[in-house]
This record gives structure tokens, C-alpha cells and sequence, in this order.
């Protein structure tokens, strides 16, 4: 396969990219590389997408560096974890196979952000905000909802039962 018939393939596989691209700075990324596959100057190619002739410049570089995975955008890294991974692994086993009651939160069935707040602010000394705690929790694939109760299964006797039981109760209290 010649070399022209190469940039033939990758310009096709490029504006297929492109016409799937959802996001509009990939959209332009795409558009540059297919100018410049074309022959445009980056100067010409600046003018056509409305961007500056450095940014094209860049994106060409990274498209010839490392192909289409050059022009993806790199996540973020944002700020490191108040906690070690130890300590996180640590907090994902107490939540999802301890009670709070049973780690020491009496009268407390569930768990909650802000009870998780407290037991990593007595069990590591580090301090979190409850957004900061869900944030946690979504890392460390823990759903957070609030308990139900249901009486599906309930006998309705026994209720009627109950009910008149603690009527009488109430009268004589």
C-alpha cells in the first residue's frame, strides 16, 4: 500500500471521527489534522477553523506524535486523596460490612456521609466535608441511599392488633 493511499484510509477514518465528534473542540481537533492531511499551511488551516496558528500547530503535534489518541484530551489529575489507598480500602470494609452502632455510633443502623465524616475524623484524624465524603464514596463504588421500609409481607391482623394494643396503652400512660 503506497503512502498516499495510507493518508487516503486515515483522512477517511479522521472525518468519520469527525462527523461522530459530540464535543465541539474535538470537532475542530479533527478538522485541523484533515486540513493539514490536505495540504493547507497552518497558517491557512488557523484562518478556515478560527483558531490560533500555535493551537493548530499544537494539534498537529500531537496527532503526529501519537495519533488520534494524541488529540484526546488527558484527564485532569486534580488534588491528591486526603486518605491512602490502605485507608480507603479500610473505610470501603468497615461501610459496607459494619453497622455505625457496631463501630462504635450507638442507636445508629445506616450508614451516612456525615457518620463516615465522623469515623474517619476518629479513625485516621482527617477531616472531610460531606460533599467531600460522597465524592469518596463515588470513587470507591459505594451507592448512598436513603433506607426504606416497606409492609409488604406484613399481616394486616397483627397490625389491627398492635393498633389496638397501643391505643390502650396510650389511655392508661
Amino acid at each position: 500500500m503506497t503512502a498516499y493511499q495510507q493518508a487516503k484510509i486515515a483522512r477517511k477514518e479522521l472525518q468519520r471521527l469527525q462527523r461522530k465528534a459530540k464535543d465541539v473542540i474535538m470537532y475542530r481537533k479533527y478538522q485541523v489534522i484533515i486540513l493539514h492531511a490536505k495540504g493547507y499551511t497552518r497558517t491557512k488551516i488557523a484562518e478556515i477553523v478560527g483558531l490560533n496558528r500555535k493551537t493548530v500547530g499544537t494539534y498537529i503535534n500531537q496527532y503526529e506524535t501519537n495519533g488520534v489518541e494524541g488529540l484526546t484530551p488527558k484527564k485532569p489529575p486534580g488534588r491528591p486523596s486526603l486518605l491512602t489507598k490502605e485507608q480507603e480500602q479500610q473505610l470501603y470494609t468497615t461501610i459496607s460490612q459494619k453497622t455505625p452502632e457496631e463501630v462504635g455510633f450507638d442507636g445508629i443502623k445506616n450508614w451516612t456521609a456525615k457518620i463516615a465524616c465522623f469515623w474517619a475524623l476518629n479513625e485516621f484524624n482527617v477531616k472531610y466535608s460531606v460533599n467531600g465524603m460522597l465524592d469518596l464514596f463515588h470513587r470507591l463504588n459505594l451507592s448512598y441511599t436513603r433506607p426504606t421500609y416497606t409492609l409488604a409481607k406484613a399481616d394486616p391482623e397483627k397490625q389491627r392488633q398492635f393498633k389496638e394494643n397501643f391505643e390502650g396503652i396510650k389511655k392508661n400512660c
